[in-house]
């Protein structure tokens, strides 16, 4: 199946996203594209650009609560694809999740005994989720805290920017948001 990017402008700390598309639907979302260090074909056909930039652009700018694109689960399968279907469809917008509670909705990890295991093992999974945001991985917070999130620093950055959009945190002083799109001429 031929696999081609979108870029994707956002008011994230960690820029444009990269975001690809197969005929079956989004494959793969990237916060922290950088450089790939290869060509990768650019998407060509203007219904996915549209779709895609305009629905991720719609989210990001506070106008739709879910990107609601196809997603192809070809790169999620098993016990991990349950656990991202679990979190798509019954973690709202506006709401979080913990790890541990997320493990256990998801009734893949019944008989797990060791303490603490099936929400680590969560943790690991939406680190490898490839499609963040459009599958909220953002939305899944530590018992005792906001929690990690993929890329460091920034990648806290962008976590705590999804939270605040949907009302979870409060907004600080700096932070830039819905009204992104308008400003970039997007709105």
């Amino acid at each position: 199946m031929s696999t081609t990017w979108i870029t994707v402008g956002t008011p994230l700390p960690s820029g444009p996203m990269r975001i690809a598309v197969t005929p079956a639907g989004v494959v793969t979302s990237d916060y922290l594209p950088g450089d790939t260090g290869a060509s990768v074909p650019a998407c060509t056909d203007p219904a996915k650009i549209d779709a895609v930039t305009g629905r991720i652009t719609e989210y990001l700018a506070g106008r739709r609560r879910a990107p609601d694109l196809p997603i192809d689960w070809s790169r999620a399968g098993g016990a991990h694809r349950v656990v991202l279907r679990t979190l798509l469809t019954e973690v709202p917008y506006g709401r979080t999740i913990t790890y541990g509670e997320l493990a256990a909705l998801s009734g893949v990890f019944e008989g797990i005994t060791e303490p603490g295991l099936a929400a680590r093992t969560v943790g690991q999974m939406m680190a490898a989720n490839p499609v963040p945001l459009l599958v909220p991985c953002h939305r899944v917070v530590a018992a005792d805290g906001i929690g990690g999130f993929g890329g460091g620093r920034v990648g806290i950055e962008v976590k705590r920017w999804l939270l605040t959009l949907e009302g979870v945190l409060e907004p600080t002083l700096d932070w830039n948001g819905p009204d992104w799109a308008e400003a970039a001429g997007r709105g």
